[in-house]
């Protein structure tokens, strides 16, 4: 027992003495990564935790006495408010719709660049152009040259098939913004699934030509199942950008008729720079960071569990 007792007493420093090189070599790992945590601590979390002391209070700029604590009362109105939950509608709708739709025209571009053609130089650079243009410049072009009621091309092309003019940003609002930036993000998509078509080893797809599989099956037993990493990251990144949109609203529709085609991000603007209300601007940019965030973490763990599993099949 002596013995026993006596060689587990002296195994003990060497465990931690072997752990103590281990710790120090962690450390020295993440020392130069340091400063950047410190950055981003103080450039994202410090504004955020601002934000929420904001939140919590009544602050008006028009009446500055108007600056008490009030809890959670400004949570409790733009839960209640019908304007919150019509904008909240429309940012759903503005994301989905520009994200599907974006999706499946950037598989079908990317399908096409996939083969090689005379031009196809050209027709890539044709096609990725519009990702490239400020979102400023795009939703300019859009309400004057395209959606215009008097000079738009959109109304001339339909007036060849005597289609009378439409006022496309004032009848129309949201298809207007979702058709404007479902040119802008299409590109991007296609980018990517294109990255992941030409990742696709070859020899698969002549065994399955080899094998007797029409380009239907090919597509979907075999390209669309090595294209969902991509197709997921495409919708993940995809999402965070379109559900900030501000420009084309701003520009094209400022957020009208009424706020029927405002989106959260705009709608909080207009809270604060236009209505003043610090308060409760602050407390819809909260919901809006958390909701975010929660939808974010969600879809990276899908993406994730499918990277996973890849590598262990």
């Amino acid at each position: 027992m002596s013995t026993s007792t006596g060689a587990a007493r002296s195994s003990r420093p060497r465990t931690s003495r072997a752990h103590a090189p281990r710790r120090s070599d962690a450390w020295q790992r993440r020392l130069p990564l340091l400063p950047a945590l410190i950055f981003t601590i103080i450039a994202t979390q410090i504004p955020f935790l601002i934000t929420i002391w904001y939140s919590l209070r009544s602050w008006n700029l028009l009446n500055p006495a108007s600056d008490v604590f009030v809890g959670l009362s400004n949570y409790i109105e733009i839960f209640a408010d019908r304007t919150f939950r019509q904008v909240a509608m429309n940012s759903v709708i503005y994301t989905l719709g520009c994200v599907l739709i974006a999706m499946v025209l950037g598989i079908l571009f990317a399908l096409l660049l996939d083969r090689k053609f005379l031009g196809r130089g050209v027709v890539r650079t044709l096609l990725i152009t519009p990702f490239l243009i400020m979102p400023v410049a795009a939703a300019t072009l859009w309400s004057t040259s395209m959606f215009n009621p008097t000079y738009g091309l959109v109304n001339w092309v339909l007036g060849i098939f005597g289609i009378p003019a439409v006022d496309w940003t004032s009848s129309h609002p949201v298809i207007s913004i979702l058709i404007a930036l479902v040119w802008q993000w299409t590109p991007f998509m296609m980018l990517l699934i294109l990255a992941g078509l030409q990742s696709q080893p070859k020899d698969v797809l002549e065994a399955a030509q080899m094998d007797g599989a029409s380009a239907l099956q090919t597509f979907f037993f075999i390209t669309l199942p090595h294209l969902r990493r991509y197709i997921e990251l495409s919708v993940l990144l995809g999402a965070i950008y379109v559900v900030n949109t501000f420009d084309q609203i701003y520009l094209m529709t400022a957020g009208g008729p009424g706020t029927s085609s405002a989106n959260l991000p705009y709608y909080i603007y207009q809270r604060a720079f236009l209505g003043f209300d610090i308060g409760q601007a602050a407390a819809m940019g909260v919901v809006v960071v958390i909701a975010t965030i929660i939808i974010a973490n969600f879809a990276l763990r899908l993406i994730f569990k499918g990277f996973m599993s890849t590598e262990q099949n």
